[in-house]
């Protein structure tokens, strides 16, 4: 009895912590290299934090495309500028290596643009111990770092000469281009060409453990737009209530009625009044009128997040069905906007790459990691091309307060993410098609 309770114990202590086994010759060299190149990958992402390419500054976003164009040439690759001028956007750069043909093929997603524009107070790097501070230290110019820091260390071990890769890096990430079917045309015509696609956004982090990927939920933007008829207050309800209570309801009955698993459905923007005008932008208000007036006019803008297309069908129907029940007297319409992101629904397929990715955390000693709920992720470009190819997020490095002054990387973990993405790409380039 003893024995058989000892071996139990036994075996949960090896399938709960990882065994180091041997790595390969190759793949001992890639941890060197990464090693070795640390303080080089550091500087290098400084140059890049402290070169502004905030979304709209089209010549920033170019600028750092050229400072990645001169990492990736002397790679192998051949690096390719795409203009997106006429949607408003400096552009991407899409870079390729040609391999042997015979392994899987590899797209790696990243962008070059980060939210801070030149007019930002937050500009330059600093360091403060193992945290660099600065914009887009993360996000997602600290993805960029692994993802060259990654590659060298595949040269290095001659890991890189077999293997097809496409790099995909957008220039408008945090603020799409319109129509968002060009400016994503290339990254989907590359998902398409691709067996895996590898997300360098953010290591994700829960309780102080690394977490894989597998699912990020979509991102769509809906309008309210109400009427009622106006009068005297004292008419109110006998029959008429006016814009802002037919609005109420409808928001309010979103709350109570719209409720599935991995769903939100925020609302971003309220007005009403007698008058109410919205900018061309749809992100400012101005509404006039008085406490004895019944509203004439009310607005409303937010956003939806779900995990599949079926769940964005049903939810859009259901609010569509709700915004029709309208009080007496007035009339309610709602829009959704064009050029949303999709999901990224978990597949089988996903989990596959997790675990593969699991086994080189195994086999370098590290924790296993656990797959992240998509609630706590945002939408991401690896959904565009999620319906072509199995995806793994978050393969960039740790940090945190992304989007805000004071965003900081984790300095120590873009190499420990440098060496995960450089055995996972060299044993998928082994793997045949």
């Amino acid at each position: 009895m003893r024995l058989r309770l000892w071996l139990i114990a036994a075996s949960a202590f090896l399938f709960a912590t990882p065994v180091a086994a041997e790595l390969s010759k190759p793949e001992q060299v890639m941890i060197q290299t990464v090693d070795a190149e640390q303080d080089r990958t550091v500087s290098m992402l400084e140059t890049w934090v402290n070169q502004n390419s905030g979304s709209l500054n089209a010549l920033g976003v170019e600028a750092v495309g050229k400072l990645l164009r001169s990492e990736f040439e002397p790679l192998g690759f051949k690096v390719e500028w795409i203009e997106m001028k006429a949607a408003g956007r400096a552009g991407h750069i899409v870079a390729r290596h040609k391999g042997s043909g015979r392994g899987k093929r590899m797209l790696l997603i990243g962008h070059l643009d980060t939210v801070f524009e030149p007019d930002s107070s937050f500009q330059k790097w600093e360091r403060k111990g193992d945290r660099g501070i600065g914009p887009g230290s993360g996000d997602d110019k600290g993805g960029m770092a692994v993802i060259i820091a990654s590659l060298r260390a595949m040269k290095a071990a001659g890991t890189l000469k077999p293997a097809d890769i496409t790099v995909v890096l957008t220039g408008d990430e945090e603020d799409a281009g319109d129509p968002i079917e060009v400016t994503r045309g290339p990254l989907i015509e590359a998902g398409k060409w691709a067996d895996v696609a590898l997300d360098f956004e953010g290591l994700a982090q829960k309780e102080g453990k690394d977490m894989g990927s597998i699912a990020r939920r979509s991102s769509d933007s809906w309008t309210l737009i109400v009427s009622g008829r106006t009068g005297h207050s004292s008419g109110v309800m006998h029959p008429e209530y006016g814009a802002i209570y037919e609005l109420s309801r409808i928001v309010d009955t979103f709350r109570r009625e719209l409720g599935e698993d991995k769903l939100t459905y925020n609302v971003g923007m309220i007005g009403g009044g007698a008058t109410t005008e919205m900018d061309a932008d749809r992100i400012r208000l101005n509404a006039t009128g008085k406490t004895n007036i019944i509203a004439a006019t009310a607005v409303a803008r937010g956003d939806l997040r779900a995990i599949s297309q079926d769940q964005i069908d049903r939810t859009k129907a259901k609010m569509q069905e709700i915004v029709a029940k309208s009080l007496p007297g007035t009339n309610a319409q709602i829009s959704f906007d064009k050029g949303g992101y999709p999901p990224m629904a978990p597949t089988e397929g996903n989990r596959a790459l997790l675990a593969r990715l699991n086994r080189v955390n195994a086999d370098m000693g590290l924790e296993l990691m656990g797959e992240l709920d998509p609630m706590d992720r945002g939408a991401g470009d690896i959904s565009f091309v999620a319906n072509d190819t199995d995806g793994l997020v978050g393969l960039g490095p740790a940090g945190a307060g992304s989007h805000a002054p004071g965003e900081f990387v984790d300095i120590p973990s873009i190499a420990r993410q440098a060496k995960r993405a450089a055995i996972l790409m060299s044993r998928l380039a082994k793997e045949r098609r």
